[in-house]
């Protein structure tokens, strides 16, 4: 049985977003365009609409609030966090000028957008780079160690407390309670979740064969689910025993203690923006900038993805497409420190080329 709670909210949220732009505000200028350090010096006026991944919500609210503050004011930008499958949903039935996903479109997807749209294609623009944790809510327990075995197990239910012997055997010298789990997984459809199945199904057969990867996954049974990761996050600090996956910053916020994971070089890494950077170090990109990142080693955190921007390259309005651009465009020049005072691990430069490049593809067949 599937125990759904609703999206909860999170103080700290608003705080956080509330002290990046107090920040901003304090260093930045009048607001003219002209003055922008990441605008074009035209001033723009339009309205954009987005929606999508939940898992980047904060940094995207920031990066608006500061954008349309000091950078262009006569531009507004509304990004609704509904889960990437729905932002997806929406971008291809018309409904929104760009989407926010932590998963790329499928072949059908893009076909069908295409098929809706009347024309072009779309580009899949990698903004930040965030990693997917294992959260808990366990008195008394501040370090735990996992490998993708036990994460399988716990998530399959046939791990269900959390002194099981796979797990003390990874944690020597530590006094695990006897205290039964209840796992916590997303209700929607879901770009966290498909990083942390696809991360799985690589690397666990058992998993590959009985669940796979995806947005939603047809769970084992008796969990909880909780909406975005929020609610996720939410439904774990309420419930003694919860554990859960969520992204990093949405753990933070609660004050969740999660899991280190042992990497593909067996190397125990705890969760964190540098972490999560060496996790995405040298990959080799394809041209469409549809990639997973697995098999990590080395020092880098092994559940870690890449969240995207997508859009279209034709049939948008002049004054909308101008605006997503210059505001893309300064999101991935100016935009670094804000991601990471907020949990999520900037672009390369070589990765924030490309993604620059793609950007220059939106509307460019008019």
């Amino acid at each position: 049985m599937l125990h759904t709670l609703n999206r909860a909210p999170v103080g700290l949220v608003a705080g956080m977003l509330a002290l990046a732009l107090v920040a901003a505000a304090c260093g930045g200028n009048d607001g003219s365009a002209s003055e922008n350090p990441g605008g074009k010096g035209d001033e723009l006026s339009a309205e954009l609409l987005g929606a999508g991944a939940s898992f980047p919500d904060p940094l995207y609210q920031t990066w608006i609030g500061e954008y349309t503050t000091n950078a262009q004011p006569g531009v507004s930008i509304q990004y609704e966090s509904i889960g990437s499958g729905g932002g997806r949903e929406r971008f291809i039935d018309q409904q929104t000028d760009f989407a926010g996903s932590d998963a790329y479109m499928s072949d059908e997807e893009i076909a069908d957008a295409v098929e809706a749209r009347g024309c072009g294609d779309v580009v899949h623009i990698p903004m930040v780079f965030g990693g997917v944790v294992i959260a808990y809510n366990i008195e008394g327990l501040d370090d735990l160690i996992l490998d993708s075995a036990t994460i399988a197990d716990i998530f399959s239910g046939e791990i269900t407390n959390i002194n099981d012997p796979a797990i003390a055997d990874l944690n020597p010298g530590v006094d695990l309670p006897d205290q039964e789990l209840t796992v916590t997984v997303r209700a929607d459809g879901s770009g966290t979740t498909s990083i942390f199945t696809t991360y799985l199904e690589d690397e666990d057969d058992d998993w590959a064969r009985d669940y796979g990867s995806g947005d939603e996954i047809e769970w084992f049974g008796d969990q909880v689910a909780g909406e975005q990761n929020d609610g996720v996050a939410a439904a774990i600090a309420q419930q003694p025993g919860g554990i859960g996956y969520v992204s990093l910053e949405f753990a933070v916020q609660q004050n969740l203690p999660f899991a280190s994971v042992i990497n593909d070089d067996d190397n125990p890494v705890e969760p964190s923006t540098d972490s999560v950077g060496k996790a995405v170090e040298g990959l080799d990109l394809p041209d469409d900038l549809r990639f997973d990142v697995l098999g990590v080693g080395g020092e880098g955190y092994p559940i870690a993805g890449a969240t995207w921007v997508l859009a279209y390259t034709c049939d948008m309005d002049e004054a909308k497409a101008a605006a997503l651009k210059d505001y893309l465009t300064w999101a991935l020049d100016e935009g670094d420190s804000f991601a990471a005072d907020l949990g999520y691990a900037p672009l390369s430069d070589a990765t924030e080329e490309l993604s620059l490049e793609k950007v220059e593809q939106i509307n460019a067949e008019g």
